[in-house]
């Protein structure tokens, strides 16, 4: 069939662009929703960071940084690789085999650790191996290299120390404290500049002893490789993997350096593919969702013209060409429309998440044609299905029966239609089931299948709720008077068309209340679980870390009952989900004293063991934790440590606090060699005054530590929001777009009441009896949908029922109402005016 615009439907978008305005808004917002998702996918896909630290050095070899799962799919096996939470290290002798290669000047084993000045916390150095001024470029200003048991330092560093050369300056490293010479001073090159620490000083250690002092003995970060003048990168790259093959070492050329120096590079892309894919994923589904129904209300509108035509000798495919024809007219230019606001929205978005330390700085946003020839596709393709969806029946009956069913509206929908509306309910109430027996991912997995079932159910069964809501809102309306009456008696009367008007804002509701209240549901269980959870007095922290006999020093201080450091890091736990393993990033504390002790200063609600049989090759965990790797009391958890060493230690106790602390607790002697910084993170204090430990770092008491907590949370909240603003937006513009449409579609049935005697303020107190009534209806089932999806979620992932703020949930249901009224209302006034009413 041909779909080459014809004159119906030229006519039609010409003389009546009323009846196109809605469906053209439509197709426009759900382009800017795929456009915006596709380029953040495409950024996921192709991020990259130029090489900084590594810019001189031509070939590098190091570890991979992810862990790597293997699952059986129905493809076969499939790889997924998770990013390490600290970095993963190579053999240091390494440099010797690739320093022998054809084409190689010089190989040099790299290392990068925090180091300590005078005992304090406030001295932070950046420690590195001096063999790395051969890439960094830099070079002595003073004095000589240093050998065993000597330093250079740089100019921020020894103003820092107050030394020169020939001074002798106390360091603190993984290694323990010592005394240092200082061989000589130096002026740090572009390699060296960019990733100073906390204190913003750098000290040269001699090669030799770099990877004792960083705390990984015969290990480098990575190895740089200088190429010989001439040499072919490509061909020095293999000669270096030719002479590596089997230590495990991957050979890095280009931007792909980059990824070495910069771990966070690997967690954008994480973050990229979940915001573009996983939620770009879900917000095309709405979008087309959407779109269609829109599409097919504006089809639905124009029932009685497709009826006068089959009267006056149209055939079937006439009406379908029209159909499809007025797709091709409206649907790519609100596509390209609508693309220029997607690359707008997310331009900013992105933006956004660099703000937020989410993204690299170095990377930059991809824009290419293939997201927005998506979206342009995908809006084409939803015109034209829903648009032959809606105009098949017009098109197939007999002009006699087409003009019988326009003048009135079918009373119950469609056999197919109801069955598989139906289906749909009976697969979201399956699903509840199952996501409330779960825990953990799975029960996040069902509940997310749960929402998207029951809106299909919405979607096919609304003439039927609508009709119910309408008689269910119009016992309420009886004592509103002629007009609240009037307004229940339209709803039940013309279902389908209440149908379309409360779909959308069931869609805003319920994907804005999930979202939004998922987050606030685990932030109050977490700020909870972290306020009963730290009993201590003080807590002491330090952005470059504690000195290493911090836990001592306050323990010697007057009236000091218990003081316990604690290093946090993650470790990757693998987890069954939805039929697969993956691994889970999981906040990990290594806690330097015994259980006793640790039971002093935190309280972990320990539900089962002890936590005095935490030590070497014994841990304790969340009970959700325990649940979702089923695992219990003796039995042994397999984990990747920080680095990407398997372990399987035995757990010893199970805890239920461990959303808001940590939720794997160790022997802190379990992490070293694993971890880059052996500096521990904080010091919790019982008992004693905060002055004194105001020389270990900073000192704040448990609430305000509890407040510092939640402050790191806020990319999580900030993401929720996001995306719950940009589905809850969309559907909010589809509401208010359907509603105007409705309105506008009924201007001779409400010339008609004008005509019998009705005033326009009864007129226009009927109509906002009637958005009230879609308002309401919208926000319950909205409502129903959220908390059916909500309550097995945060069952499964917090153990509790999901906390929902009144304020906010008025202002959820106030916008709706509010929406609604100013939807209705106003086209409703420029209708009656333009009557003349």
């Amino acid at each position: 069939m041909s779909v080459k615009p014809n004159g119906l439907a030229r006519a039609a978008v010409r003389f009546k662009p009323a009846s196109f305005a809605g469906t053209f808004v439509a197709l426009m917002m759900s382009a800017l929703i795929v456009a915006a998702c596709g380029v953040l996918l495409e950024t996921g896909i192709r991020a990259s960071v130029p090489a900084e630290r590594y810019a001189n050095a031509t070939v590098v070899a190091a570890a991979d940084q992810s862990a790597r799962v293997v699952a059986d799919t129905v493809d076969g096996p499939e790889e997924t690789a998770y990013p390490l939470p600290d970095t993963a290290r190579v053999d240091a002798g390494l440099a010797a085999k690739a320093a022998a290669v054809p084409g190689a000047a010089n190989a040099v084993p790299d290392f990068t650790f925090p180091v300590h000045g005078g005992g304090s916390a406030s001295g932070g150095f950046t420690g590195h191996g001096w063999g790395s001024h051969a890439f960094t470029g830099t070079a002595l200003s003073e004095g000589a290299a240093p050998h065993k048991g000597e330093v250079v330092l740089g100019a921020d560093a020894a103003r820092t120390a107050k030394a020169g050369v020939g001074d002798t300056v106390t360091l603190e490293t993984a290694d323990g404290r010592a005394d240092f010479r200082v061989a000589g001073l130096a002026e740090a090159g572009a390699g060296d500049t960019t990733g100073e620490g906390a204190g913003g000083g750098t000290a040269w250690f001699a090669d030799a002893e770099a990877s004792v002092l960083a705390g990984h003995p015969g290990q480098a970060d990575a190895i740089a490789v200088m190429a010989k003048k001439g040499t072919d990168t490509d061909a020095l790259a293999a000669a270096v993997e030719k002479a590596l093959t089997g230590s495990g070492a991957q050979t890095l050329t280009g931007d792909d350096r980059g990824e070495v120096e910069d771990h966070g590079l690997a967690y954008a892309k994480e973050t990229l593919f979940a915001v573009g894919g996983s939620f770009g994923g879900i917000a095309t589904l709405v979008a087309v969702f959407t779109a269609a129904g829109t599409v097919a209300l504006s089809v639905g509108q124009r029932t009685r013209e497709f009826a006068l035509l089959r009267a006056v000798g149209a055939t079937p495919r006439q009406i379908r060409r029209a159909v499809a024809a007025e797709a091709l007219l409206v649907a790519p230019l609100a596509g390209l429309l609508g693309c220029l606001p997607g690359i707008g929205l997310a331009h900013w978005w992105f933006g956004q998440m660099q703000d937020r330390g989410a993204v690299p700085e170095a990377v930059e946003l991809h824009v290419s044609g293939f997201p927005l020839l998506a979206a342009v596709g995908v809006g084409l393709l939803t015109a034209l299905g829903a648009g032959w969806a809606a105009g098949r029946r017009p098109a197939r009956i007999k002009p006699g029966q087409a003009l019988a069913e326009a003048s009135v509206e079918r009373l119950r929908p469609g056999v197919v239609r109801t069955v598989l509306g139906l289906a749909a309910v009976g697969g979201g109430s399956v699903l509840a089931g199952v996501a409330a027996s779960a825990a953990g991912s799975d029960a996040a997995n069902a509940s997310l299948g749960v929402v998207m079932l029951f809106m299909l159910a919405v979607a096919l069964l609304g003439p039927i709720l609508a009709r119910l809501c309408a008689g269910l809102f119009g016992l309420l309306l009886r004592g509103g008077g002629a007009s609240a009456s009037l307004a229940a008696a339209n709803s039940r009367t013309n279902a389908r068309r209440l149908a379309s008007a409360i779909t959308p804002i069931v869609l805003a509701m319920a994907f804005a209340s999930t979202l939004v209240f998922m987050h606030t549901s685990e932030s109050h269980v977490a700020s909870e679980q972290l306020r009963d959870g730290i009993t201590a007095d003080h807590v002491v922290t330090a952005p470059a870390g504690l000195p290493a006999d911090a836990a001592d020093r306050a323990a010697r201080a007057p009236g000091v009952d218990a003081a316990v450091s604690l290093l946090d890091t993650q470790v990757l736990v693998p987890v069954r989900g939805g039929g697969e393993t993956s691994l889970q990033g999981t906040a990990t504390q290594g806690v330097a004293d015994s259980g006793a002790q640790l039971a002093k200063v935190q309280d972990l609600g320990v539900r089962e063991g002890s936590l005095d049989r935490v030590g070497p090759g014994r841990i304790a965990i969340d009970r959700t934790l325990a649940t979702a790797t089923d695992v219990g009391l003796g039995d042994k958890l397999s984990l990747y440590l920080p680095d990407g060493t398997k372990a399987a230690p035995e757990v010893v106790a199970v805890y239920g606090r461990g959303l808001g602390l940590p939720a794997v607790t160790m022997d802190r002697a379990a992490l070293d060699g694993h971890v880059t910084s052996p500096f521990a993170d904080t010091l919790l204090v019982s008992g004693g005054e905060a002055g004194p430990l105001r020389a270990l770092g900073e000192v704040t008491d448990a609430s305000g530590y509890a407040l510092a907590q939640n402050v790191d949370r806020e990319f999580g909240a900030w993401a929720n929001y996001m995306m719950a603003a940009v589905l809850g937006g969309f559907a909010a513009v589809a509401a208010v777009n359907t509603l105007v449409m409705t309105v506008l579609d009924r201007r001779r049935e409400l010339h008609t009441l004008r005509l019998v005697g009705s005033t326009r303020r009864q007129v226009l107190r009927m109509l906002g009896w009637e958005s009230l009534l879609v308002s309401a209806a919208g926000v319950a089932l909205g409502t129903a949908i959220a908390m059916i999806t909500l309550t097995p979620m945060m069952r499964g992932l917090t153990g509790e029922f999901p906390h929902v703020p009144p304020l906010l949930y008025a202002a959820f249901a106030a916008t709706a109402g509010a929406l609604g009224l100013a939807s209705v209302t106003l086209p409703a006034r420029t209708a009656l005016r333009d009557r003349g009413a």
